[in-house]
């Protein structure tokens, strides 16, 4: 958000961003397909799967699954996305918003607040650290996306209002995928991209149900940021978006 906006502005156009990430997976078609041809139909496969039992989990879990597809499949396919905080990693937010919401049947305003929690957090790492898969790998994007759905969700979960909750899971999802390289294949955000953002979205419910159920980070979260920042410094430029290394120079992915 800028600054210097009033409270107003600041709470319509938040609001506008949850409408246009609703909107966005409403938008989504099973026939859709990237103009690589490499990303499509992914979450409609997991939705078809659920229905017919085949899969592991109830059906929270496997809709947080298909939305976060869902998502990165729309981006792939160059329709509207909220960046949160990137397109790369535009999935995960939402994949664990919009099913949450339905199932607690959460007020539009009652998300929008965890909204801005998540961008809360999500600028203290931009600032600290990074967000770009150019100058920290993957785990500046998937990572930070990660981090801030923690932190949303415990926002929307935790009745005591207990924000230092909010920061434990922030710095547990964050921890959890410390390292991360970004290794897009063919210099597209597809592979592994999309399936990233499922990775992503899993991991901040974990984090936030143990900061839910008052598990500490042992490392505080400004500290976690940090070291995230200098590993995405050491990183090799070869894992940091230039498809020059991991899954982007290997045989099949060259």
């Amino acid at each position: 958000m800028e600054q210097h906006s009033t409270r107003e502005v600041s709470l319509q156009k938040m609001h506008h961003l949850w409408k246009v990430m609703q909107t966005t997976s409403q938008s989504y078609s099973p026939s859709d397909r990237s103009h690589s041809g490499l990303v499509g139909g992914e979450s409609a496969r997991v939705q078809q799967a659920f229905q017919h039992g085949n899969l592991i989990g109830d059906a929270f879990l496997n809709e947080v699954i298909a939305e976060a597809l869902k998502i990165g499949e729309c981006n792939a396919c160059m329709k509207r996305i909220v960046a949160s905080p990137t397109a790369g990693s535009c999935g995960v937010l939402p994949a664990v918003l919009i099913p949450l919401s339905q199932k607690e049947k959460l007020s539009d305003d009652k998300v929008v607040e965890a909204l801005f929690v998540a961008a809360g957090f999500g600028e203290v790492i931009a600032e600290r650290a990074s967000i770009a898969g150019a100058s920290g790998g993957c785990q500046a994007e998937i990572g930070t996306a990660s981090a801030m759905s923690a932190a949303a969700l415990v926002a929307l979960m935790d009745k005591s209002e207990n924000y230092e909750a909010c920061a434990d899971a922030c710095a547990i999802a964050l921890s959890n995928l410390l390292g991360l390289v970004c290794d897009p294949v063919a210099g597209l955000v597809e592979v592994p991209c999309v399936q990233r953002n499922v990775a992503g979205a899993l991991n901040a419910i974990g984090a936030a149900n143990m900061a839910l159920a008052g598990i500490k980070s042992q490392i505080p979260a400004d500290e976690v940021i940090d070291a995230m920042g200098e590993i995405g410094d050491q990183m090799s430029t070869d894992l940091k978006e230039t498809s020059r290394g991991g899954l982007a120079a290997t045989p099949t992915g060259k």
